[in-house]
């Protein structure tokens, strides 16, 4: 058991371009089919949250708990100073993150880290699951936990593939979570509690996120054209 744990989480060399094929599958499903693309947002919004939650700890701020709501909203919950570079950091943290990390998710998974990634993932579900504060919340967690650890175990040789896909659906759903709130008109959104917190305004932080979002989604096409251009070994019977 221990030796198949070791075997299903060291790296590969590199990914088998191949075995890359399901991520355009993947991603080609969240964006035709309603509902695929109705749960991408879901985990959007946990590393959404998460994203707020981390950046939180990483300035001294107490993580103390968070919600994903029905309609999919979803708000984490950090104690400190209610001002700050500490509170703008975190507040700033979290429309980005979905993006930042599909991206880090594409360049892993092209590089053969798909099992490294889904370790970490699960050992990261475990904190968001002690830290979740509704039933809802708790539930899609170990969802999200039982894919995840599905994957690492039965994936096989499309493991790179489906990760690398996941990474391509959360890149989407940042730019999709980035187009509601520019349209949205509640002023407790984050850019507008940005806009409270520092005299620039919430348009600003909108400018920034689109940028943040723009450099990870160039990193994720410029790892993932890297993987299937190598001597055309990416395409189908190359």
């Amino acid at each position: 058991m221990w030796q198949g744990a070791v075997e299903r989480t060291r790296p590969d060399a590199v990914a088998d371009p191949r075995a890359l094929w399901p991520a355009l599958v993947l991603l080609a499903v969240v964006l035709a089919w309603r509902p695929a693309r109705r749960w991408g947002r879901t985990l959007v919004t946990v590393v959404h949250e998460a994203g707020h939650a981390a950046v939180g700890v990483l300035v001294g701020r107490r993580f103390q708990g968070f919600v994903v709501e029905r309609d999919l909203s979803g708000h984490a919950v950090t104690a400190g100073r209610s001002r700050g570079p500490g509170r703008i950091a975190t507040t700033w943290a979290g429309y980005p993150a979905p993006a930042v990390l599909g991206a880090l998710v594409v360049v892993a998974a092209v590089h053969g880290w798909a099992g490294v990634v889904l370790v970490a993932a699960l050992a990261d579900g475990l904190v968001l699951l002690a830290m979740s504060r509704s039933w809802r919340t708790a539930g899609l967690v170990l969802l999200i936990g039982a894919l995840t650890g599905a994957l690492w175990w039965w994936g096989g040789p499309w493991r790179d593939g489906v990760v690398g896909g996941v990474g391509l659906a959360l890149l989407l759903g940042a730019w999709d979570s980035l187009r509601d709130v520019a349209a949205s008109r509640d002023a407790h959104q984050d850019h507008g509690t940005l806009a409270d917190l520092t005299p620039l305004p919430a348009g600003f932080w909108l400018l920034t996120w689109f940028l943040a979002d723009a450099a990870a989604t160039a990193l994720a096409v410029w790892a993932a054209c890297g993987a299937w251009a190598v001597s055309g070994a990416g395409l189908p019977g190359a």
